[in-house]
């Protein structure tokens, strides 16, 4: 797991489609978990909802706030 992408989690945005403009670390589960059936998005966009997908199932979002705080 890098470093940076769990930075970009807190500070990057959902660029399209029902929660556009929501941070990726804010997607509900139930978004997250449609991806990941269906198919996440290539690229730098689909690693990220991947592994917000990934943190949210097994419930290690917590993990997310002291960078949260930071980003602020």
């Amino acid at each position: 797991m890098n470093p940076e992408h769990l930075q970009l989690l807190v500070t990057r945005t959902m660029p399209y489609g029902k929660y556009q403009g929501r941070l990726i670390a804010d997607l509900p589960g139930h978004y997250l978990n449609w991806f990941a059936r269906e198919g996440f998005p290539s690229g730098e966009l689909g690693k990220l909802l991947a592994l917000m997908q990934e943190l949210d199932h097994n419930g290690l979002s917590s993990l997310l706030e002291p960078l949260r705080r930071q980003a602020r």
